[in-house]
């Protein structure tokens, strides 16, 4: 999906990485740092990182920003538990 939204193959695989990586700007890096906080267990949004989401969206683009990682954390959860395979979207 993403190479189909302009993605190139070397920044999607270079998404495990994304916080060291030059091919995601500060914008980006935010916004996935926010998807990590929310997704992993143990971790919480901490009150710097939602500034520095200020500093890059504003009210309405950070709910639908939650929204969004929330749905595909919810999606992921259901799909695990019931043994849906993945639809493999997106191949080399």
């Amino acid at each position: 999906m993403g190479s189909e939204l302009g993605l190139t193959e070397e920044k999607i695989l270079a998404l495990a990485d994304y916080d060291t990586s030059p091919l995601y700007s500060e914008e980006e890096k935010t916004a996935l740092e926010y998807a990590d906080s929310m997704t992993i267990t143990g971790r919480e949004v901490t009150d710097e990182l939602f500034s520095r989401l200020r500093g890059f969206y504003d009210d309405d683009a950070l709910v639908e920003l939650t929204e969004i990682i929330a749905w595909e954390n919810a999606s992921s959860k259901f799909n695990r538990a019931l043994r849906v395979p993945s639809q493999k979207l997106w191949k080399r």
